[in-house]
């Protein structure tokens, strides 16, 4: 179990993190999601030990995680932290890359480990190829097999997809999450990306101005979202007058709705359109109800200034 008790470290005058508490299960993936700059990377490098801090405890198992002040190298052991900036020898193999952290006494076991993990980030076919003549989507994924390579217990992975092609990221999001879980390597990965966190984490932790502002199972998180700055983390939302759509709400009350909750009715708010993106499968609508902007999923293209009646179509 990777806990946090009460953490607290000093990145700089303006800006710290301040009572982090979590506890995580062996074997999970966990979501950190946030706004630029709430401390997403600050959070991973202070559990990786790259910072000493300021206060509370962080342990994994029964083992206290600390900082360069008691680690002439920092990092622990048994933890490895995959960062945006890689860590590879551009004038070496992708297989050398990946080899440099596996045994030399043990060559056929090393050939067959380093085989894996390019079938993993689907890197087989540039094995014999030098690093420096790899794309930057093809370098990240040979700095994950590299990172994979050395049996980390704990993997900390701070955008991993990020410069990854959309055709490729799904692909590999499934082998990658397939291969941790039956690993049984507790994963935490920092993403801006909610398609990385929805289908593939067990639980999401929500940052915002240097601390934690959620902690949930994932699905609960998404279905049933505390404010509108968590639900926008997911995608587009409507915060909208809950009495539009409920008669026994409150005029007060605000509840937030995403677009595929929200469709043609014959009953609801006579919204007008502004505009219509296409999104592949569906189109995003943008309509207008008494100055306040509504987006809907439609399955059909609508023309700007038609009007449209927009009811809740789903819970």
């Amino acid at each position: 179990m990777l806990e946090a008790k009460q953490v607290g470290y000093t990145i700089s005058k303006r800006f710290e993190l301040r009572d982090i508490n979590f506890s995580i299960p062996k074997g999970a993936s966990i979501a950190i999601i946030g706004e630029s700059g709430c401390g997403k990377t600050s959070l991973l490098k202070l559990l990786y030990g790259l910072y000493d801090a300021n206060k509370g405890s962080i342990y994994w198992k029964d083992q206290k995680i600390t900082g360069p002040k008691d680690h002439l190298i920092p990092g622990m052991p048994f933890m490895k932290y995959l960062s945006q900036d890689f860590d590879l020898m551009p004038f070496t193999s992708v297989v050398e890359n990946v080899q440099k952290h596996l045994s030399r006494l043990e060559p056929e076991h090393s050939a067959q480990r380093t085989a894996e993990l390019l079938e993993v980030v689907e890197m087989t076919a540039f094995a014999k190829a030098h690093v420096k003549t790899l794309s930057g989507g093809q370098k990240q994924r040979v700095a994950l097999a590299q990172t994979l390579a050395k049996a980390p217990e704990v993997l900390l992975l701070d955008e991993p997809f990020s410069h990854i092609d959309n055709f490729r990221k799904n692909k590999l999001r499934r082998r990658l999450f397939d291969y941790l879980k039956k690993a049984e390597i507790t994963c935490l990965v920092a993403t801006h990306d909610s398609t990385d966190v929805l289908a593939y984490t067990d639980e999401t932790i929500v940052m915002r101005h240097g601390q934690i502002c959620a902690h949930a199972p994932t699905p609960r998180l998404y279905q049933n979202p505390p404010n509108y700055y968590i639900a926008s983390l997911f995608g587009d939302v409507n915060e909208l007058p809950a009495h539009w759509f409920d008669t026994s709400a409150s005029p007060e009350q605000q509840v937030l709705i995403y677009p595929h909750q929200i469709g043609v009715s014959t009953t609801g708010i006579a919204a007008q359109v502004v505009g219509s993106y296409f999104m592949g499968s569906q189109y995003l609508i943008e309509a207008s109800y008494k100055e306040k902007t509504i987006f809907f999923e439609s399955e059909r293209n609508f023309a700007a200034q038609e009007a449209v009646i927009l009811g809740r179509i789903k819970n």
